[in-house]
């Protein structure tokens, strides 16, 4: 039998034990949950890895061949398919079951690549239906591309339609677990392998063309989604017509493709699917959807009955409005091409999820796989320049960066989901704005998805004029440079 001094001394082992455990768990906590205090600044200028990307920016363009006498324009364009099995995983909407599987096919889903060369450079534009294009995708395709032709991660821009109703599981790790379903390494090889026999196609079949782009409002069907601000609704177009009449229009819109909801299992391209199939129905034309600045752009299509009809309708609605105004675009023979792209650091993760007073811990990224670098992305065809960034990019800064880009007589295309995925890029002001007590969509977008904290604004503006300052250096009025 236990004698009293025994149990007695039990219980004290039991007790500072259970101690030990509450403060391991504690310390567990804080380390790797929070909370751990804010910065209100990034004080980015000052960091190394904005240093070194001004340095990689600078360097990038000067792989291409700028010069005041443009070269003849060649392209080209291919398509594959890439419509999965039923049953496969979707991407999109965390709400969905990553276990429910797609049910049905409401129409089918393309990857397409367009090639342009003015004879001394050359780039590729891919448009997706897919969520987004993830890094190992990215890396596959450089790889294979460039086993067959002089292509690099430099020269090639990738978009997505950002379709919720594609499919998903073509990424491995936590975080993408969570918007794409279960890896499946056979979804990632056919997504990377139609990216890249898309490209490879397109560079085999370059010919002597002409190309015009312009752009008309349609603030009718896109709303901002979180609050009363500025909609980015210019509906932007391109026409590439080749020698032998071939034509390909390139279309890029900033409504998010979210008429579907998570509860709709059949694999759809959405409206951009639409807009492309209008136009090819009514013109025997190639279309290709970029995905635009769908950060806070929500869609509003047409009344109908049902929402696959509103879709239909959304798409030939703006389908209708390129063809309307095609005739007064100018076509151009003679452009030049040139490109950036690259890697680049980021500031310590800043996700704050109940209190702009406090966050997770830094650390908890590498658990949950949060990206540690970015990737931005830039071609200019012209006076004409597309930039890719790495998230929901924020409508309201695309319609002001092209806006500002105007006054400069330059056309600034803005797309979102260009590798390695980092969260929402929104307005600065709207940060430290007190979001947990008024609109939890605001909250949602500008403050907990926005993972990268303060100033991500003004640094990836920073980025975008060092950028543009190096791709038209014969702009006698550029804007603000970054520092070096």
């Amino acid at each position: 039998m236990m004698s009293l001094d025994s149990f007695f001394s039990l219980v004290k082992k039991g007790l500072t034990c259970l101690a030990g455990l509450l403060v391991l768990s504690l310390f567990l906590f804080l380390l790797f949950i929070g909370p751990w205090p804010v910065y209100r600044d990034c004080n980015y200028q000052d960091a190394p890895y904005f240093k070194e990307a001004l340095r990689r920016i600078e360097m990038n363009a000067a792989m291409s061949e700028i010069t005041e006498e443009p070269g003849r324009l060649r392209a080209a364009w291919a398509v594959r398919c890439i419509t999965p099995a039923i049953g496969t995983p979707m991407a999109g909407y965390s709400e969905r079951p990553h276990d429910k599987r797609s049910q049905g096919v409401r129409d089918d889903l393309y990857v397409k690549a367009l090639v342009l060369s003015d004879g001394r450079d050359t780039v590729a534009l891919v448009g997706a239906d897919i969520l987004m294009t993830t890094l190992n995708v990215a890396e596959e395709v450089w790889e294979e591309v460039g086993r067959h032709i002089p292509l690099d991660r430099n020269h090639i821009l990738f978009t997505s339609s950002h379709t919720h109703n594609g499919p998903g599981g073509f990424a491995p790790g936590r975080l993408a677990e969570y918007s794409l379903g279960k890896y499946d390494p056979a979804l990632f090889a056919l997504i990377a392998e139609a990216i890249s026999q898309a490209i490879l196609e397109a560079y085999d079949h370059l010919a002597q063309s002409e190309l015009a782009y312009g752009h008309v409002e349609a603030s009718e069907l896109i709303v901002n989604r979180v609050h009363d601000g500025p909609v980015d609704s210019l509906l932007r177009f391109m026409v590439i017509r080749k020698e032998t009449e071939e034509t390909c229009f390139v279309v890029r819109f900033s409504a998010h493709p979210t008429n579907f909801k998570e509860e709709d299992m059949d694999l759809s391209a959405e409206y951009p699917g639409e807009v492309c199939r209008f136009l090819q129905e009514n013109t025997g034309a190639q279309a290709i959807f970029l995905g635009g600045a769908v950060g806070a752009m929500g869609p509003r299509p047409p009344e109908a009955e049902d929402v696959s009809t509103r879709i239909r309708l959304m798409g030939e609605a703006l389908g209708r409005k390129v063809l309307d105004h095609q005739d007064a675009l100018s076509f151009q023979t003679h452009v030049d091409i040139a490109s950036v792209g690259l890697s680049m650091g980021m500031p310590s993760m800043q996700v704050r999820p109940l209190s702009s007073s406090w966050r997770l811990s830094p650390l908890l990224s590498h658990i949950v796989g949060l990206p540690r670098t970015a990737w931005i992305q830039a071609i200019r065809v012209g006076d004409l320049v597309f930039l890719g960034l790495p998230h929901d990019a924020g409508g309201e800064l695309a319609k002001a960066w092209a806006e500002e880009a105007k006054s400069r007589n330059l056309e600034m295309w803005i797309t979102s989901h260009c590798v390695a995925y980092c969260g929402y890029l929104s307005p600065d002001c709207y940060y430290w704005v007190d979001l947990e007590k008024d609109n939890y969509d605001m909250f949602y977008e500008f403050r907990l998805m926005n993972w990268f904290g303060p100033q991500q604004e003004s640094m990836f503006a920073d980025l975008k004029d060092h950028i543009l300052f190096h791709l038209f250096p014969q702009d006698p009025h550029p804007i603000r440079l970054a520092p070096l």
